[in-house]
């Protein structure tokens, strides 16, 4: 059992106005209003400092918090592998099923984040990985190197690959994919995202490394990056993940749609390319795949840093 958290905000302007009650029914979308009244209640909201209640009105600039007792969080995979560490960078091998950070009101130290962080306060992810997704994930150690990848990101100097196991085999060896990706409606969360015409121009480039008995080993490089896009653009263009609960063929959610962290799909986080932020030299950085992402036939293990 963790130690409970803090969830603070700042009352903005569009909140004003609302009871204390509305408002979180309306922010925290996975209680129900008849929970929050028991929280609140409870002791468990404070407005300005003071216990709140339900009908207290927001103003705009107060402090809101629900202190949130602990609770027990689902078991998940806590160990993970280091694959490189300097006095500014530190990359490791996330392990399929452990989320990267805090997310969705269940986890909170069965995280990624949390584990690294025991050994090295400092660091701080540069990029995400899904809770389904396995592989290598750069983390920062210094200010310096902070702002210095974040800006190699931004500059689209930062290059990165991932494995993937694909329903059906691609006819070419290698093709980009180039829908939008935006918010579309999801019956239980009230929106993802997906392919949609008013969404942000994303690219991913695809190389097919190896067909199968009707499903094939494929490589992803992304030079954008926005939330599930490997997932989306290979649905997109008829090759949706094997055993992906949420995404079907075009992109878009299956009729009756899973939930983004759920499982069942095999993706991973294979190369990572980027000046390092105080030598300036290229630093490659690989992570080798689980078996089923692996080729046939090659010399195993490979993943090396160079």
């Amino acid at each position: 059992m963790n130690s409970g958290f803090e969830y603070r905000e700042r009352v903005g302007a569009d909140a004003a106005g609302r009871t204390v009650l509305a408002h979180l029914a309306r922010r925290y979308r996975h209680s129900s209003e008849g929970v929050w009244r028991e929280r609140i209640a409870a002791g468990e909201v404070r407005l300005g400092g003071s216990a709140a209640t339900a009908d207290d009105v927001l103003r705009a600039g107060q402090s809101l918090a629900w202190c949130r007792p602990p609770w027990e969080e689902p078991p998940v995979p806590l160990s993970f592998a280091v694959l490189y560490r300097d006095e500014h960078l530190l990359a490791v091998a996330k392990p399929r099923g452990l989320p990267t950070i805090p997310h969705g009101g269940l986890y909170l130290t069965h995280t990624l984040l949390h584990q690294v962080r025991r050994r090295w306060p400092g660091a701080t992810p540069m990029h995400r990985l899904g809770r389904g997704t396995s592989g290598l994930l750069l983390f920062a150690r210094t200010s310096v190197a902070r702002r210095d990848v974040a800006a190699a990101w931004r500059d689209g100097r930062v290059e990165k690959t991932y494995r993937a196991l694909v329903t059906g085999v691609p006819e070419e060896e290698t093709f980009s994919v180039e829908q939008p990706i935006g918010p579309v409606p999801h019956p239980r969360l009230g929106q993802v995202h997906a392919v949609s015409e008013s969404g942000k121009p994303s690219l991913s480039h695809v190389r097919r490394v190896e067909a199968r008995d009707g499903t094939a080993l494929v490589e992803v490089s992304i030079p954008t990056g926005r939330p599930h896009q490997i997932r989306i653009h290979l649905a997109a263009a008829g090759y949706p993940l094997v055993g992906d609960p949420l995404y079907a063929e075009g992109g878009v959610p299956r009729e009756t749609p899973g939930l983004p962290g759920e499982g069942g799909f095999w993706l991973h986080s294979f190369r990572l390319r980027l000046p390092h932020p105080v030598s300036r030299l290229p630093l490659q950085l690989e992570c080798g795949p689980p078996p089923l992402l692996r080729e046939a036939d090659p010399v195993w293990p490979r993943a090396r840093l160079r």
